[in-house]
């Protein structure tokens, strides 16, 4: 095996564990559960949303250079900058990182060690995310070559026992329509948000290797990607599988993390809950790791070297686990919103960037953003417990709103608004 391909196949495990946090593992099992023998159709809608557009956000972003500020570079440096805090802040110190280390000590810690106390665990998870992360230049070969072979050995161990040894048959269901709602639910993981975040630590790593070119830099990056798509894309099928055999012994409100739990328990007996608990436990480190790294790469770059890389990993970790004792609810109160904001215009990038960023007019940019920002900016408001009713009601009327998606039409609605006044002004240029 040359040095190429070995370092493809290690990145694509990093990314792999760095894109497989807790909710990847609580998301697919539920909604199998719920779909019953259509979860073949829910799994299909699931890998859009939840593969498809992580892997393109991966391949938009080292096809702009591989930060936040290069995708969004067409709107403007005050608007990419101003975007690019925001994910960085919400994705990582403010919602992700925090909630990683929150979900262990809920889904890990406490079922298997209960005297533990949540700043203990807090502790213990961001001085081993600490170690990994302290070291730039390793991050992706730690993850990839240490803490991923566990990952999957474990993952391995639940799936294929549970389609060998289902715990029963996969029922028909009448969920109306098992497609969108499987694509619903991948939209939830966030994933795309972290692509874009992950591509810079992934660049980094690569330039770190030898690989100064744009072109190897980009053509490995997406390698590593399908990589880890694929991946992703077995777990979820196998985990959905889970789910649906498990839909005649649950009740049907039962909770997503309930039903993981009982899950794991039925297939693997008391063992269950130790094996769940390291998954969910590496699941969430991969997940702190990678983004401590890039939260810190992103800072020392922006402030010109001026705050070292160390001391942003230490400063991370320190607000991330004061803010993790809070518990998982609280965070996502807290940073929601942002989320709910910028994830729109996430997608829109990721798109625009895919379908040819030079090709593109900057005043389709600015409208498609802008489209979607009209409607996004009072979902942000709404789950911040601040709605305008009135606007609500209408949005509400926008084709797609009960699907979970209004922006997306007055996104390309901007979109086609900024295409016509970019050529009528070129027109207008060209008359005599």
């Amino acid at each position: 095996m040359n040095k190429k391909t070995s370092d493809v196949i290690w990145v694509g495990m990093a990314l792999f564990a760095m894109f497989f946090g807790a909710g990847n593992l609580i998301f697919p099992p539920y909604m199998g559960f719920l779909s019953g023998s259509m979860w073949r159709v829910a799994l299909l809608g699931f890998l859009i949303t939840g593969i498809g557009m992580p892997l393109m956000g991966i391949i938009a972003a080292a096809r702009a250079g591989g930060t936040i500020e290069h995708l969004a570079g067409r709107l403007g440096p005050r608007f990419s900058r101003v975007l690019s805090i925001i994910v960085i802040l919400a994705i990582g110190p403010l919602l992700a990182i925090p909630r990683t280390a929150a979900t262990t000590f809920e889904m890990g810690v406490r079922p298997n060690l209960p005297w533990v106390s949540p700043a203990v665990a807090s502790v213990v998870f961001f001085l081993i995310t600490l170690f990994f992360a302290f070291n730039e230049s390793k991050v992706i070969d730690k993850i990839g070559k240490i803490l991923t072979p566990f990952l999957v050995a474990i993952l391995a161990w639940i799936i294929l026992k549970g389609i060998f040894y289902p715990l029963g048959p996969t029922p028909v269901e009448n969920l109306p329509n098992p497609f969108t709602s499987g694509f619903r639910e991948g939209y939830q993981t966030m994933d795309a948000i972290a692509s874009i975040v992950f591509a810079e630590i992934v660049i980094a790593t690569l330039i770190f290797k030898g690989y100064k070119k744009i072109s190897d830099q980009v053509k490995m990056t997406s390698m590593a990607g399908l990589i880890a798509a694929s991946g992703l894309g077995l777990v979820y099928g196998g985990l959905m599988y889970l789910g649906a055999t498990s839909r005649t012994l649950f009740a049907p409100d039962i909770e997503r993390t309930t039903l993981l739990i009982n899950i794991t328990q039925g297939i693997l007996g008391s063992a269950g809950k130790v094996a769940l608990g390291l998954a969910v436990s590496l699941a969430c480190l991969t997940t702190s790791i990678g983004l401590t790294a890039t939260v810190a790469d992103y800072f020392s770059t922006l402030s010109k070297g001026k705050l070292k890389y160390k001391t942003l990993c230490a400063a991370t970790v320190i607000f991330s686990g004061v803010f993790a004792t809070v518990g998982v609810t609280k965070i996502v109160q807290v940073a929601i919103p942002l989320l709910v904001m910028v994830y729109p215009v996430a997608i829109i990038l990721i798109i625009l960037t895919i379908i040819g960023r030079k090709a593109i007019h900057r005043a389709v940019y600015m409208g498609a953003v802008t489209g979607a920002l009209a409607v996004s900016v009072f979902d942000a408001l709404t789950s911040a417990g601040l709605p305008i009713a009135a606007i609500n009601n209408l949005i509400a009327y926008i084709p797609l709103a009960k699907a979970g998606f209004p922006w997306i039409l007055p996104a390309v609605a901007g979109g086609i608004y900024g295409a016509i006044s970019i050529k009528r002004k070129n027109r207008a240029q060209i008359s005599p």
